[in-house]
This record gives C-alpha cells, sequence and structure tokens, in this order.
C-alpha cells in the first residue's frame, strides 16, 4: 500500500496529542520526533502555550512507515519524497536496491583484492598491490575500457561504436574471485599502457592508415567480415583463403583506392602488431570473462592468420 493510502488530507482528523503521547504510542523517541519535524518529514501545529501537537492517527501512521523505510536502508531524503508524493514506495525501494548493488560490488571487489594481495608470494605482493590500487574497483577498469576503445575507434559514429563495446568489453564481475580480480584489473593495466593504443590501432586499420578514404566504410566492411569469421572461430576451423579474407582485402584496397593484388596483401602484413604478446593477454583475459562469446580480436588474428598462409604459406 503507497503513502498515500495511508496519509491523505481527506482522512477525519483525530484528536490531538502531544509529542509525549505520540511517542508512547509510536514507540519512537521524543528526540527523533522532534527531528522528523525539523527536517519536514512530519507535521506538527503549536498549542497555545506553544507545544508540539499531532493528529495522533495519521501522525502516528506516517511514522510507522518512516521507521519501515529507515529500517531497509533508505535515506530521509527519499523518504520524505515518498510522503510528499514525489515518488511511489515502490520507486523509492527500487531506487535504494539499485544503489545496495552498486555498493556491494565495490565492497566484493575490494574484498577480493585485499585477498588477491593476501595470496600472492611476499616477492609479488608489491607488484600486485600496486596492479589492485591502480585499478581501484571493477566500475573503473570498465570505464577504462571503454574509454580506450572510444579512442581507437574514433571517429566512428556513437552508436557502432556502442554495439562493438557491449559485445568485446566484459562487464566486471558482481562477485570476483582472487584470480577474476587480478585478471580484471591487468586489463586496466594493458590498455593504460602507452604503447598499446598505437599497436591495437596498427591491428584495426592496418599500414599506412593515413591512405585511408572513408574510416567508417572500412569499418563497416571489416565489421561485416568479422561477423562471419566468428562462426567459424566457435566451430575450430582453420584460418585459410575464401570469401572472408577476399572481402577483408577488398575493403582495405577499396579505402585506399587500391586494387587486391599479392603485393597489396604482403603491405597489409607490414609491420603488423597482430602477433603481440600484449594484444593475445588483452583478448585472452577478455574471453575469459566473455565465455562462449567470440570477441572481434580473436576474429581479426584468424583473418591475420588466413592472410599471412595466403602471402607466405606459414
Amino acid at each position: 500500500m503507497e503513502v498515500q493510502d495511508l496519509v491523505t488530507d481527506d482522512t477525519q482528523a483525530s484528536a490531538l496529542v502531544s509529542i509525549g503521547e505520540l511517542a508512547c504510542s509510536s514507540g519512537i523517541a521524543v528526540r527523533t520526533i522532534r527531528f522528523y519535524c525539523d527536517e519536514g518529514i512530519l507535521e506538527s501545529r503549536r498549542s497555545a502555550g506553544g507545544h508540539r501537537m499531532f493528529d495522533g492517527d495519521s501522525a502516528t501512521e506516517r511514522l510507522l512507515l518512516v521507521r519501515r523505510l529507515r529500517a531497509l536502508g533508505l535515506g530521509l531524503g527519499s523518504i520524505a519524497d515518498v510522503l510528499r508524493g514525489e515518488r511511489s514506495i515502490g520507486e523509492a525501494i527500487a531506487a535504494e536496491s539499485a544503489r545496495v548493488d552498486i555498493e556491494f560490488r565495490a565492497l566484493a571487489w575490494r574484498r577480493a583484492s585485499l585477498r588477491a594481495v593476501r595470496a600472492a608470494a611476499p616477492a609479488q605482493r608489491g607488484e600486485r598491490l600496486a596492479l589492485l590500487a591502480a585499478a581501484q574497483d571493477g566500475a573503473a577498469v570498465h570505464d577504462c575500457l571503454v574509454r580506450f576503445w572510444r579512442q581507437i575507434l574514433a571517429p566512428i559514429a556513437g552508436a557502432r561504436v556502442d554495439g562493438w563495446v557491449q559485445w568485446n568489453v566484459p562487464e566486471p564481475p558482481a562477485d570476483p574471485s582472487v584470480d577474476e580480480v587480478v585478471a580484471y584489473a591487468e586489463l586496466a593495466g594493458l590498455v593504460g599502457d602507452r604503447a598499446m593504443t598505437p599497436l591495437v590501432r596498427q591491428q584495426l586499420w592496418r599500414s599506412r592508415p593515413e591512405l585511408i578514404r572513408d574510416g567508417r566504410a572500412l569499418y563497416d566492411e571489416v565489421g561485416d567480415v568479422m561477423a562471419d569469421v566468428v562462426p567459424l572461430v566457435a566451430e575450430g576451423v582453420r584460418p585459410h583463403g575464401g570469401s572472408e579474407l577476399d572481402r577483408f582485402v577488398s575493403a582495405h584496397a577499396g579505402a585506399r583506392g587500391e586494387e587486391d593484388s599479392p603485393r597489396f596483401r604482403r603491405r597489409l602484413l607490414l609491420d603488423a602488431t597482430d602477433t603481440d604478446h600484449r594484444i593475445h593477454r588483452y583478448w585472452a583475459l577478455t574471453q575469459r570473462f566473455l565465455g562462449t562469446r567470440i570477441t572481434v580480436g580473436r576474429a581479426h588474428n584468424w583473418v591475420y592468420d588466413a592472410l599471412a598462409r595466403d602471402c607466405y604459406g606459414t
């Protein structure tokens, strides 16, 4: 039952009671009732002698509602909104539940971090402490990863990047284990490495990115290729030449105003960063949190291997 049903202006007024009588009937201390009056939670009127007087029934019901909501952890601001009819009880409870979820995640991350430092060998504790302290918490790491990829994918339209992020950037675990909190923090450490940005840009845009005429069109065309490669990776199909590789090369050639040729294919392999251990580590950690979902990183690696085999038979 909402507060509007409990306390209304149309409720027939009951006898006025003093603050002491209200305290006895509600079980709430006099000083607390005074505080609620000062905060605008409870209405009173003054007697001829200047004492606070209350409508017995409505004030008691209001105080009981306040006590019940306080018992669930709601703040006075939220309770005041309920009493004023600006927010329903259901809405206030939902907001408090969301706040508790955030608090729980922060505490769970902190607990796992403390356990992770304690579990580390003495020689590694300093390094692990630095890693976890820099990560702060799961939400901060996630924000760091999102910023990194938005920078990498600029100037692609926001809506397209949003879909990419949702697919490839893992959410922080709600109740991480020691291994999970270390692995997730390591993701932040990897993207925080200044060398990581040019490495990943090279993997994404390949050689001579300054020659690309339309980055958005190239992004869309390569994205379509990756969407077709993902099932191949999931099925364990070995990298090979074929339509997927041909479309990938054609997209890059067209974006640079060139034609697909053996020479151009070899150029796509120049200064390739696909085999860099940091990139492989990043996508291996990401895959750990995404489970069976195939990341675009693994799809790119499949295409790279297919291109290397096509050019050099490796």
